[in-house]
């Protein structure tokens, strides 16, 4: 029997959202749809912390694995894969648990959300001021022009930096403004979010980058690296991969860059954080509480009765 309604896992960096996950599909036969804009690549396991497979539980992950390193990856590419997968789960009967990071990502998914269009004299005029002026001076001015789209894009990540400023000059508003309202494209969703205090996030991010160091991170760097690392244009300024990058190329000591990681997993971290405190619909748990899959269990029942219920 088909169902109609879709769970999705967020929160921050760092906060468990995959294991609880894999968790609530163990628990409610559902199976994960990743929203995590990273671990669409192959080979970018470590510093993505992608679960591997034989942590999967038996629970069937959808929408990881999916591009090469070389591949530039688009939300709205995103959008129909994740989509197609949600699709498929429901009409298989199966409860579809979206789980990311990435909450451009999860907006894309959840709600109805329709892409400006594109110049490619405008947008091709912005790469070559990118490769010219360096991404930070073309971020600068997107701060002066749109302060709430630079807040949420950071300031290496070049395409998007690009896009927000190519939206802008097509459309005449700020890139924001562009962004859907909190309307769900679905008939039942319902958003579980995990709460970490700040100080406390930024342990476990410390914590995970070196366990990250710990399983060989820079030589999965320097693997990737040498399969064309530097050629990919979004799969290059990941988080930890962009530091090692140039650590690689002598820039910086392995040790600089592993604090630039921190550094920089810290700040994504609250801006991820920033943009799921916007969305009133997310229900926030604790956690580490000691009962967190049951709490979560709970959500997830109520939700699905009243879905099936009705009004």
């Amino acid at each position: 029997m088909a169902v109609d309604e879709v769970l999705a896992v967020v929160g921050p960096t760092a906060a468990g959202k995959s294991d609880l996950a894999v968790e609530l599909a163990r628990r409610v036969g559902g199976e994960v749809v990743n929203a995590d804009s990273m671990q669409l690549y192959r080979g970018m396991d470590i510093g993505t912390a992608k679960l591997p497979p034989e942590e999967w539980r038996g629970v069937p992950h959808h929408v990881i694995d999916v591009l090469d390193i070389h591949e530039t990856s688009t939300v709205a590419e995103f959008q129909d894969q994740a989509r197609a997968a949600i699709a498929d789960c429901q009409a298989r009967g199966v409860l579809p648990i979206v789980v990311g990071g990435s909450a451009l990502y999860i907006r894309a998914v959840l709600d109805r959300f329709e892409f400006p269009g594109t110049d490619p004299v405008v947008r091709r005029r912005l790469e070559v001021e990118a490769e010219r002026l360096g991404s930070e001076r073309l971020h600068q001015r997107l701060a002066e022009v749109d302060p709430s789209a630079a807040n949420q894009i950071l300031p290496t990540n070049t395409r998007r930096v690009v896009r927000a400023l190519e939206v802008i000059e097509i459309t005449g508003r700020p890139f924001a403004a562009n962004l859907p309202s909190h309307t769900y494209a679905y008939p039942d969703v319902c958003q579980v979010g995990l709460d970490v205090p700040r100080e406390l996030l930024d342990e476990r991010i410390r914590l995970r980058v070196d366990r990250m160091w710990d399983a060989g991170f820079v030589d999965e760097v320097r693997r990737l690296e040498a399969a064309g690392l530097r050629d990919g244009v979004t799969a290059s300024r990941a988080l930890g991969y962009a530091q090692v990058l140039s650590h690689l190329s002598g820039e910086c000591s392995e040790d600089e860059a592993k604090d630039a990681t921190v550094r920089a997993t810290r700040r994504f971290a609250r801006r991820q954080d920033s943009w799921f405190r916007r969305d009133p619909r997310i229900l926030w748990l604790p956690y580490a509480a000691p009962d967190l899959a049951e709490q979560a269990l709970a959500i997830v029942e109520r939700f699905r009765s009243a879905s099936h219920h009705g009004p």
